[in-house]
């Protein structure tokens, strides 16, 4: 197994450790493991890349375990009611119809890359996630307390949709097959 799918394999298997940590009330050890899975994300992809290390296992895993880390901290902060229930579930919802259509795709010999926007989506939510573990530090010592966790919580909402729907209009050849 090479570097990129040994850290993909890493960041599953620091989900139920920050599921567990963050359970159990210590928010600020669930934020480092999940900014440190969040950076394991950038890294494995950058690694396969730069040293022709791409393989079918990290095609597939690598989008997966970044859907389970960013939907068990979602999850886990709806449970606690630090984020809407009807969000993580928008958000939840676009994962599981882009990763169907990706999968009608390749059954095609398709592949669908990510889009900008989906690039977007990601990056807001792994920004959105360690502000709303973290009760929205460092913004909250402002004397304004700028929502700044909110804020990103709502572009990476925004985001979902506009990068699911895109995906939906430029692949829509795969729902007449």
């Amino acid at each position: 197994m090479n570097l990129p799918n040994k850290l993909t394999m890493g960041r599953i298997f620091a989900i139920p450790v920050f599921i567990v940590v963050f359970l159990m009330g210590y928010r600020y050890i669930a934020t480092v493991i999940f900014i440190l899975a969040a950076i394991t994300d950038m890294l494995d992809g950058k690694i396969a890349r730069k040293y022709n290390l791409v393989t079918n296992f990290g095609k597939l895993m690598d989008p997966l375990a970044d859907k389970l880390l960013v939907m068990s901290a979602l999850i886990c902060l709806a449970q606690i009611g630090d984020v809407p229930g009807w969000m993580v579930i928008i958000i939840l919802g676009r994962e599981f119809i882009i990763t169907g259509m990706r999968q009608v795709a390749a059954a095609q010999g398709i592949v669908i890359a990510a889009g900008t926007t989906g690039k977007i989506k990601t990056i807001t939510q792994m920004i959105a996630i360690p502000l709303l573990l973290l009760n929205n530090w460092p913004f909250s010592l402002l004397s304004f307390n700028l929502p700044m966790d909110t804020i990103f919580l709502w572009i990476a909402l925004v985001m979902t949709v506009v990068s699911g729907t895109e995906y939906i209009v430029k692949n829509k050849q795969l729902f007449s097959m």
